[in-house]
């Protein structure tokens, strides 16, 4: 998208997540100050900026900026009560695939739809394992969003659903190492995953078809 539009989306998204901001409060029952306006807006507005970036059509921004606001609010909650609420997570799931079915039919090309379907749920089915095997650090909430997260990567490609999926857990354990070096965690402390799968999304977006291949 030209740069006015992406500047327009980030606006738009930053908006939309400051007005979204205080039923996010409620629905997390916490005064934290990473449910504060200015986290959800910052996150937002990156993220809205970001996929804009990535959209080849206004059906395409569209069901990016859903998923970009949504993403905002999950990742401020996230941080404040590490849990990432069904209530926002569903009502997503149910708009991004509406708005990528449109974006397909506008395209006339339901393969992408294919793919970011078939992407959901490999990389669903793989968070599953994985809060399976290690319940203490995968939590149902990540393996929720995952569908969303791979859904989106998958729609761009599978590059893209393979870097962005790597990255959350790089991202993830970089933290949590220079948490337990600093001695500001333990191994048994909590640890919000979402925001690392949601940064990892974003490094995938941007540059999975570039370090991983075409």
């Amino acid at each position: 998208m030209p740069w006015p539009i992406v500047l327009l989306t980030a606006v738009g998204t930053g908006v939309a997540g400051a007005a979204l901001t205080p039923w996010a409060r409620r629905l997390a029952a916490t005064d934290s100050a990473w449910v504060s306006r200015r986290t959800p807006v910052l996150v937002a507005v990156l993220a809205g900026a970001g996929v804009a970036t990535l959209a080849s059509s206004w059906a395409e921004l569209v069901a990016f900026a859903l998923l970009a606001v949504a993403c905002a609010l999950l990742v401020a909650i996230d941080l404040a009560v590490y849990r990432l609420p069904d209530r926002i997570i569903g009502p997503t799931y149910v708009l991004f695939l509406g708005a990528l079915t449109i974006a397909s039919a506008v395209e006339g090309d339901f393969s992408r739809l294919g793919r970011a379907a078939a992407a959901a749920g490999i990389v669903t089915f793989a968070y599953f394992v994985l809060a399976l095997i290690s319940p203490s650090g995968i939590g149902l909430g990540d393996v929720k969003l995952s569908g969303l997260l791979g859904g989106f990567l998958g729609w761009l490609g599978w590059s893209e659903v393979v870097l962005g999926t790597l990255a959350a857990f790089a991202l993830g354990g970089v933290l949590a190492l220079l948490l337990l070096v600093t001695g500001a965690a333990n191994r048994h402390s909590a640890f919000p995953f979402g925001p690392w799968m949601v940064a990892g999304t974003g490094v995938g977006a941007v540059w999975g078809a570039a370090l991983v291949g075409g």
